[in-house]
């Protein structure tokens, strides 16, 4: 049910209101002048008002003014007499949410209630949600107690309060997008958009439109305008994840959108001016990708104003038992169950386990070992590992072979039949018939395969 505050001087016009009204789920405060709606509204939480613009000691209009000015959120509908429109055009421009006029009709006052209350429903779940955001992506929710980590959130507090420009580094399951997101909620822009891009997963042609926006008619397929993420996140921050996967040619307009902070989307001509803040990640080593040529150098030095190296788990285990409890809790917490112990041989093997998918691997780990076990302690035969990690390659069984080409050295399907091919023709000295026994084909088949190649 909602608060409404119904400030009327008039008795018999509230008595009316609140018939009209009387079906609504809707718990009424009633003033019948300024001042003691002011003081109703600051001592009661309200969710809505309905205010006359004339009113004794303190005149409506003021009323809306100190509502939005304490509760900018809350909707206020304001009633006037027939005739002064001009009146209500003011307080729509002071923030009321809309007006009714006397005499009005039942069918105008509730379908304003009605769009009020929805408005009203829907800023409280925003709000609610904000604050869910807030706390999980706060500084003191970023898991770890080695002095890496803290050396880590020190420089993030540090830089989340300007503007700089900030390269988050480490490998893939370390925590970049985590950090990046606490350090856009702990700063002046955390009221406004955190909007992710993933340059890896966005093939360059696209990435360019993703991010600059395209006018209608621009390429084919761009049957309307779209705004790209420069526009969307203003104000805000733009993350640009997996930065060094952008492609050469979309650098150097990223580059010249930095330096002029603004953009044109693509078939435009519009300069269009941007206020976004760049925390930028990778798991690659741009510097010697710079030094092969890919990857633009007065990019890098633009972008890495403030580099935060993250390092992995392995590089810091001191955290694995910090971070294996949060995760127990939350699974804990998710399968409705109380938190099983972790026996001193599954900490031992979690301590000693390479890591090489991170926190992201760890997570993975114990929530197979929270449904896996079903009494109040994790053992060893709980705990599945990837062992494949730094053997050699005869000791892998096959399973760990496709794991560690597809999992570890991102090896498709495409490229995985191409290289089969191309070995089999080479022991087999180019002899078609040879290499089709070797691959377990026909030579017929393996021929079309060769000519599609």
């Amino acid at each position: 049910m909602s608060n409404l505050l119904l400030v009327e001087d008039e008795t018999r016009m509230r008595e009316v209101i609140k018939m009209l009204l009387s079906d609504l789920p809707l718990n009424i405060f009633e003033a019948c002048d300024g001042a003691e709606a002011l003081d109703i509204f600051n001592s009661e939480t309200i969710q809505m008002v309905i205010t006359d613009l004339k009113l004794p000691k303190i005149g409506g209009m003021d009323v809306l003014k100190q509502i939005k000015d304490v509760k900018p959120e809350v909707p206020v509908i304001v009633i006037t007499a027939f005739g002064s429109i001009d009146n209500a055009v003011e307080a729509i421009h002071q923030g009321a949410f809309d007006y009714v006029t006397k005499p009005f009709t039942e069918d105008k006052l509730r379908s304003c209630v009605k769009k009020a209350m929805e408005i009203s429903r829907l800023t409280s779940e925003v709000q609610y949600l904000r604050r869910e955001i807030e706390g999980k992506y706060a500084f003191n929710n970023i898991v770890g107690n080695s002095c890496e980590i803290c050396e880590i959130l020190r420089l993030a507090g540090e830089v989340s309060h300007r503007d700089t420009t900030v390269l988050i580094t480490g490998e893939s399951g370390t925590g970049k997008e985590l950090l990046s997101r606490a350090t856009h909620i702990n700063s002046a822009r955390s009221k406004r958009p955190f909007l992710p891009v993933n340059c890896a997963a966005i093939p360059a042609p696209l990435l360019e439109a993703e991010l600059f926006g395209h006018e209608k008619g621009a390429f084919t397929g761009a049957h309307q305008l779209k705004k790209g993420k420069f526009e969307l996140a203003a104000g805000g921050t733009l993350f640009l994840d997996e930065i060094g996967d952008m492609q050469l040619d979309v650098q150097a307009k990223f580059l010249r959108v930095l330096e002029s902070k603004s953009i044109e989307r693509l078939g435009g001509h519009r300069t269009i001016a941007t206020d976004v803040r760049i925390i930028a990640a990778t798991n690659k080593d741009l510097e010697k990708m710079v030094s092969e040529g890919k990857f633009r150098e007065d990019l890098y030095y633009r972008i890495s104003v403030f580099p935060i190296r993250i390092p992995p788990l392995r590089e810091r285990r001191d955290d694995i038992p910090l971070l294996s409890q949060y995760f127990i809790n939350e699974f804990s917490t998710t399968f409705g169950r109380r938190p099983p112990i972790m026996s001193d041989r599954v900490m031992e093997m979690l301590y000693n386990h390479p890591w090489k998918g991170n926190i992201r691997e760890l997570r993975n780990v114990l929530e197979r070992a929270m449904i896996l076990t079903k009494g109040d302690q994790i053992t060893a035969r709980h705990v599945i590992l990837h062992e494949s990690h730094g053997k050699p390659l005869g000791e892998l069984n096959l399973d760990q072979i496709v794991e560690l080409l597809i999992r570890e050295h991102r090896i498709g399907l495409e490229d995985m039949e191409k290289k089969y091919i191309q070995y089999a023709m080479e022991i087999s000295s180019n002899n078609v018939s040879k290499a089709a026994r070797l691959l377990g084909l026909s030579r017929a088949t393996l021929r079309y395969r060769l000519d599609k190649m």
